[in-house]
């Protein structure tokens, strides 16, 4: 190990944070979990990248990649391994103004994706929150709030620079190693270490935007009814509808139905937003013009002690209304979860299912469960969490790797097909043999 350290003292230009340093604890922990690596890499070019993966390589110790750290399970950080931190390669740069093309830093965030493109008129469909990486999001799905008109994150990359775990430099697109951008547009962060994305921006106006809120009495009815009208809605409208806001009440808190019209003219937002507005009783609405980079919001950085388990599956429109119907008894009564059921379809839904290693193209939700709350809360909410899962089981399918707490076997099962890991673990073995990149949803080598 010594011998190791040495070369990479001599090969890194980032910066080397050990125990004891000044910015130690800060630099070991991700958003959501706290770590205690031996080393944290922080590098400033794609050679320190390779210099990083060739010392974790030899090291024989447990290697975690961070983008932007918002990993439920803990991803971006370990307890005696090696981080290497991306966050230092975080530029945005329009690289072909005729086409949108703009090149992304690996560790960039989508929050500075969108204001370095707003300025611009542009955007790419990503997620909903600033602080969230934008290599984590994309390489395992991005369901935010242009995704019906504009597909995935991931749908709209068009190449990507990878350091493999033999530290070699990859490109990956539909004419260079296209096995390799198929797995990584899906399969995570299993094949290497994505240093910058090549992504097919759009332009973009302001976007009406806002939630619109009706009594958690008429969950039943809103619930279906919104269902329903996003089947035909344009496919400028996305939205997410809430229920048992554990900052709002509760099982008694409001239905909450977030909208984004992507466009700014008035008289067609109403028609697709007013439908939603019909549903019910509506409480509060302030739906309103509003600049798309101002639809990201801060993402949400919980104190020590207080942990966020959530938990995440797909519904297809057979299953819609029965769905539904458990969601609306159970987060209306008792002591429930954070429950969000996020549309999809629309752009998403006309990708071949077979075009990327994203599996559940066909379904029209996704359903999230959420609990917050120091350890013993969580503790005790987990079988009351299980029953509801038990109770949704017939009418969901597979899982978002976004939106998972957990990585246990089942859940990789759960997010890649018997097909879909099957492929991706003969691109595992092409280029991560030996499991070096296992800090994931792992895919083992074939």
């Amino acid at each position: 190990m010594s011998s190791a350290l040495e070369t990479l003292r001599r090969d890194f230009g980032g910066d080397i944070i050990e125990p004891g340093a000044a910015e130690y604890e800060a630099a070991g922990r991700s958003v959501l979990a706290s770590g205690s690596p031996a080393y944290v890499l922080r590098p400033k070019s794609v050679g320190d990248v390779r210099a990083g993966v060739r010392f974790a390589a030899g090291a024989g110790l447990p290697l975690s990649v961070r983008g932007g750290g918002h990993a439920f399970p803990g991803f971006g950080t370990n307890d005696g391994g090696i981080v290497i931190d991306l966050g230092g390669l975080a530029n945005v740069e329009i690289v072909d103004g005729e086409r949108h093309l703009v090149r992304i830093g690996g560790g960039a965030t989508w929050g500075q994706v969108a204001a370095a493109l707003a300025p611009h008129g542009l955007a790419i469909s990503s997620g909903d929150t600033k602080s969230v990486g934008v290599g984590g999001l994309t390489l395992t799905g991005g369901i935010g709030w242009k995704v019906r008109k504009y597909g995935l994150a991931l749908d709209n990359v068009v190449a990507a620079e990878l350091v493999t775990a033999g530290a070699e430099v990859v490109r990956a697109s539909a004419a260079e190693n296209p096995e390799l951008f198929w797995a990584i547009r899906g399969g995570g962060g299993n094949f290497g270490i994505v240093t910058a994305f090549e992504f097919a921006a759009h332009p973009t106006t302001d976007v009406f935007y806002g939630r619109i809120t009706f009594p958690a009495a008429e969950a039943a009815t809103v619930l279906q009814g919104w269902a329903d009208h996003l089947r035909t809605a344009p496919e400028e409208l996305t939205s997410i509808a809430n229920v048992a806001n554990p900052f709002a009440g509760g099982a008694e808190a409001p239905v909450e139905i977030c909208v984004s019209f992507d466009g700014d003219d008035p008289g067609l937002a109403a028609k697709a937003i007013d439908p939603i507005r019909r549903l019910g009783t509506v409480i509060d609405d302030d739906v309103a013009l509003t600049p798309y980079a101002d639809t990201l919001v801060d993402g949400m950085i919980p104190p020590p002690g207080i942990r966020l388990v959530t938990r995440s599956a797909f519904v297809g429109k057979e299953s819609v209304a029965e769905a539904l119907g458990v969601l609306a008894e159970v987060g209306t009564s008792g002591r429930p979860p954070a429950i969000s059921v996020r549309s999809v379809g629309g752009a998403v839904s006309r990708v071949p299912g077979d075009a990327t290693a994203y599996a559940y193209r066909q379904a029209e939700l996704m359903v999230v469960t959420t609990i917050v709350g120091p350890e013993p809360v969580v503790e005790a909410a987990g079988p009351a969490l299980a029953a509801i899962w038990r109770r949704l089981a017939p009418h969901v399918n597979g899982a978002y790797a976004n939106f998972l707490a957990s990585a246990a076997e089942e859940d990789v099962a759960a997010i890649y097909p018997t097909e879909t890991y099957r492929r991706l673990a003969a691109v595992k073995r092409q280029y991560d043999p030996g499991n070096l990149f296992a800090g994931n949803h792992n895919v083992r080598p074939r």
